[in-house]
């Protein structure tokens, strides 16, 4: 009896460490004849959806529950970019696309709405950017910010609040290092998942 009793556990044993070590995928799915494409030493996290007309650059990570839908229109992420855990970027059918560019950190369960987000920015947990609007290069969303339609955020500039407003201009070369430490930070993170 007690040798059945630890062959049991010996194997329930394998079969969980086997689970815990095997290689689930994100949910990568072709849409309207649109395949996600992505780049070199990417993390994906396993449930992280992509799908349709997506293109990812090198280095990026795509964090835990975050669904990027090209589906209605184009997405383009650029290099060294982090989409931290539960983000979700979509488009209008025909009438914006979501562009983000290098360096950028975008936080916990952001929704970026058919926006631009230039090289360096910075959108904090929680914020919401919405259709045509333009984050500006190392620019910083303040958490749980409202970025309105249309809106032109400066570069180098603290918008917050419901809806973003101008707070002030920050240092270029003290938001450039914050902002890229966190991207760098990031692309140090993804590497433990791989």
């Amino acid at each position: 009896m007690l040798i059945q009793y630890t062959a049991k556990m010996f194997i329930s044993t394998l079969f969980i460490r086997k689970l815990v070590h095997s290689k689930f995928m994100a949910l990568i799915k072709e849409v309207r004849g649109f395949t996600p494409q992505i780049g070199e030493n990417t993390f994906l996290a396993e449930n992280a959806t992509i799908i349709g007309d997506v293109i990812i650059g090198n280095d990026c990570s795509i964090w835990y529950n975050t669904v990027l839908r090209g589906d209605v229109n184009s997405i383009r992420i650029g290099n060294r970019v982090n989409v931290q855990d539960g983000t979700v970027i979509h488009t209008l059918y025909q009438k914006s696309v979501s562009i983000i560019g290098d360096d950028v950190s975008i936080g916990h369960n952001v929704v970026i709405h058919g926006a631009t987000i230039e090289n360096g920015a910075l959108v904090g947990m929680g914020a919401i950017v919405l259709d045509h609007a333009v984050v500006g290069e190392g620019a910083i969303i303040a958490a749980g910010s409202v970025v309105l339609g249309g809106t032109q955020v400066e570069a180098g500039s603290i918008y917050a609040g419901i809806p973003a407003k101008f707070v002030k201009k920050v240092d270029a070369e003290q938001s450039k290092e914050i902002n890229q430490k966190i991207a760098s930070n990031y692309l140090m993170y993804s590497d433990w998942y791989k």
